[in-house]
């Protein structure tokens, strides 16, 4: 029995083949997702993977149906895995906003289900950083969220000549589209043809734009010249106080192709060019009043980054730490009539904290001892009597005896 496609097996280290996913590495990435987003006081929050088809239709349209795992529930309600989170984060925000002081500040880990063509860094499945912000208008918020994505990538020990926030502006595009257009008709459609520029061959690209009466020439030009706008510059601003000013460019071909964006857009892309982008997300001002119905009007901001990519460029560059068993201690029951003190021993020290293995089963003293090696152990412990514990530190060799009740501290 096989699994399905586009989705996941996830194998404790070692892994049994090259093409399996690890778990430990997976926990890797969890860890240090949660630890930055705390550290920038977001707190974390889920929902169901299972929601109500019309969530996802009402924020993408009837078109989305096509890339979702939906059907019809036994109460024969049209439902959906949820491809995206931001949507159900809306959903919830709205339900009880008035619980929560403003800007609220939370960030989510879900897997995410979109039935899709697999390709080099997408599969139907995956897992994702979500972060946003919401309850705040101004510029600040723009930046700290971005500082996040920035601190998250560092963390992981990328630095900047591994990746580029890439900075942009919807509000920026719609100045140019009316400037040339004169009116807001086929608006959308312009930004989809803007959001693929990088990927669709420019003869495309000109007939695309031609029928909305633009050249190819004057959208170039507009990417070229690279004026921040006034929210922009502010954003700069308040990332070069922190430091941060040299890991974002302003870049006018990002522009994100997801309708409900409205201002701020930004990408974390691969500084060497050898991967899908990283993380990209914006401002999303009207989508808490869309899911709503009009009865919640809060502007918001967030973004989201999968763990996919991420794991490719972490391997790449070398950056995934070796993960071992990490087992602290393992109790050698050499002596039978022993094994009911060590059975204590083994479960005091698990009450405080310590990874412990044992054996089982009886086994021969080497045999033991070879597994202690094979999981990595830092110490063996055995019971020599009711009252004394010999403890060996794997690694220098030392011995010492020590009082039953006095293991752990010496463990310490």
């Amino acid at each position: 029995m096989e699994r399905l496609p586009g989705f996941r097996d996830f194998y404790p280290e070692p892994l049994p083949h090259a093409d399996t996913w690890s778990a430990d590495a997976r926990q890797f990435i969890f860890d240090k997702w949660r630890n930055v987003a705390r550290r920038y006081g977001f707190r974390e929050y889920d929902g169901p993977p299972l929601e109500p088809l019309e969530l996802f239709t009402t924020k993408s349209g009837e078109e989305i149906v096509g890339q979702l795992y939906n059907f019809t529930d036994k109460g024969a309600r049209a439902v959906s895995l949820r491809p995206e989170m931001t949507p159900t984060l809306a959903r919830m925000v709205a339900a009880h906003e008035r619980n929560y002081k403003k800007p609220i500040k939370w960030f989510a880990i879900p897997q995410l289900f979109r039935y899709e063509r697999q390709q080099k860094g997408r599969l139907r499945e995956h897992f994702q950083f979500n972060v946003d912000l919401i309850g705040e208008t101004d510029s600040a918020a723009d930046a700290e969220l971005i500082a996040l994505l920035i601190d998250t990538l560092r963390a992981f020990g990328l630095t900047g000549q591994d990746f580029v926030i890439r900075l942009s502006s919807r509000n920026a595009w719609h100045e140019f589209f009316v400037s040339k257009h004169g009116k807001h008709e086929n608006e959308y459609e312009f930004f989809q043809i803007i959001d693929k520029l990088e990927r669709t061959p420019k003869e495309e690209t000109e007939k695309k734009l031609s029928v909305l009466g633009f050249s190819l020439a004057d959208v170039n030009q507009f990417i070229e010249s690279g004026q921040p706008t006034a929210e922009l510059e502010n954003i700069l601003q308040n990332l070069a106080a922190r430091g941060l000013g040299g890991f974002v460019k302003i870049d006018y071909r990002v522009i994100r192709g997801l309708a409900y964006y409205t201002g701020v857009v930004f990408e974390a892309f691969d500084a060497k060019g050898e991967f899908r982008a990283i993380a990209g997300g914006g401002r999303y001002d009207n989508l808490v009043k869309l899911i709503s119905g009009g009865k919640v009007n809060l502007p918001a901001l967030g973004f989201g980054m999968g763990d996919v990519v991420l794991l490719e460029i972490l391997k790449a560059r070398g950056l995934l730490p070796k993960f071992d068993a990490n087992v602290d201690v393992f109790v050698l029951i050499e002596d039978e009539t022993l094994r009911a003190p060590s059975l204590k021993l083994i479960q005091d020290l698990r009450a405080v904290g310590f990874a412990v293995e044992y054996s089982l089963t009886p086994a021969k003293p080497d045999k033991q001892f070879k597994r202690a090696q094979e999981l990595k152990a830092a110490f063996t412990a055995k019971v020599e009597s009711e009252s004394y514990v010999r403890i060996r530190n794997l690694k220098s060799r030392d011995e010492i005896v020590a009082g039953f009740a006095d293991t752990a501290n010496h463990l310490r």
